[in-house]
């Protein structure tokens, strides 16, 4: 399947929100225990600049399909280098490639934001994640273990690495 990228506009929020919200109830991709507003993510939004960290979105048939950020790590300066990589995707277009797409892109795009380091923070439990960040060359830099309880079920996040350049 052949897919495309574009930056996220801000009329987009309500369908990022979606699919986002879309996987809370699964416990096991995001450590939200219930659904956000989109007034909620504003702010978040307004982080996420092309020029420094991007937030890209996958249209298909006009219908927003999957969403990837570059969000900050950690929020001093001197880790303006290394960027968190976010992949969510709507129930429809999951295991169709797109995570695959959407790595591959984020990894030759991170050098043109000045970013040499990529991480994936990502639930223990979330087998399919961890297999797609190893499958580009990702190692565990982190175990975490029982670092966050979700329904009474404590669970490790492990932190992915990779650098791009």
């Amino acid at each position: 399947m052949q897919f495309t990228h574009r930056l996220a506009r801000f009329e987009d929020l309500a369908h990022i929100v979606a699919i986002y919200n879309s996987t809370v109830a699964s416990r096991q991709v995001t450590a939200d225990t219930e659904p956000v507003s989109v007034e909620s993510r504003h702010a978040w939004f307004a982080e996420h600049t092309p020029e420094k960290r991007p937030l890209w979105v996958c249209e298909q048939n006009g219908k927003i399909i999957g969403w990837l950020s570059f969000s900050n790590f950690y929020g001093r300066p001197a880790y303006s280098g290394t960027a968190e990589l976010s992949i969510y995707l709507h129930e429809d277009a999951r295991g169709q490639g797109l995570g695959k797409y959407f790595l591959s892109q984020a990894i030759a795009f991170a050098p043109n934001i000045q970013v040499h380091t990529l991480l994936g923070f990502i639930f223990g439990h979330n087998t399919p994640s961890l297999k797609l960040f190893a499958g580009f060359g990702f190692d565990t830099w982190a175990n975490m273990p029982r670092v966050a309880t979700l329904d009474g079920i404590e669970r490790d996040l492990i932190i992915l690495g990779k650098r791009v350049a």
